[in-house]
């Protein structure tokens, strides 16, 4: 089964607000329904392949709300330096923002895995529609510093990331999840910058859980921990 939309009635019972057409008997009846997301049901060759699944999501649930965060600091920053005429004091207003967001994001960035890390990257592009890579070209500066600083470095991985669901088995991995959570009401969903396809990302991935990448990643590790 493929994901698709279906409309549904909301749980509450109507109320009757101005937007809402009410009839005698036998008239019309107009109400706005809840769009209702049903995903395929995930497959797994076996318990280990779940169990890296869960291990993987608990790092996009640590991943998300720093990306939605980001996604809004930029947008205000960018909003703001939009009715800045003068470049001093557009250099001058970053500036600040910088030593703000730094304050508010560092600690948290350092706490990261590498994996955490990379979701995390890609998620940015999720949310801004930019890499995180143009998001430092375009405001320059010593944002450059720090993002290169604090994330590149640290997490060893190119700040050029994109996300691409439909084609990418882990950026699959992590919207299958975000979708999932958004339905349980687990996470906030923040609207994407991007357009996903979820009806194609599903029909190209039927459902299945590819983790081998991780399986492999794990193998490596307790092999260089085991010389």
């Amino acid at each position: 089964m493929f994901s698709f939309v279906f409309f549904g009635q909301k749980k509450d019972s109507i109320p009757l607000q101005e937007k809402y057409i009410l009839i005698k008997i036998g008239d019309t009846l107009t109400i706005n329904l809840d769009e209702v997301k049903l995903l395929p049901k995930t497959k797994f060759k076996n318990r280990e392949d779940v169990n890296y699944y869960y291990w993987f999501r608990k790092k996009v649930f640590k991943a998300y709300p720093y990306a939605v965060l980001a996604s809004k600091r930029l947008d205000t920053l960018n909003s703001r330096l939009l009715r800045i005429k003068s470049n001093r004091k557009k250099k001058k207003y970053i500036k600040v923002v910088q030593k703000y967001l730094e304050g508010e994001f560092t600690e948290q960035l350092k706490s990261m895995t590498r994996t955490e890390g990379r979701i995390l990257i890609k998620l940015i592009y999720r949310q801004t529609g930019k890499t995180t890579f143009n998001q430092i070209k375009d405001l320059r500066s010593g944002w450059r510093a720090f993002w290169y600083n604090t994330t590149a470095n640290f997490f060893k991985m190119s700040l050029r990331s994109e996300y691409h669901p439909e084609s990418v088995n882990e950026d699959f991995l992590i919207e299958d999840i975000l979708q999932r959570a958004f339905i349980q009401e687990r996470l906030i969903e923040q609207k994407s910058k991007l357009k996903i396809d979820l009806d194609l990302m599903y029909k190209e991935n039927k459902g299945y859980i590819d983790i081998e990448i991780y399986k492999k990643m794990f193998k490596k590790i307790k092999k260089q921990q085991s010389k």
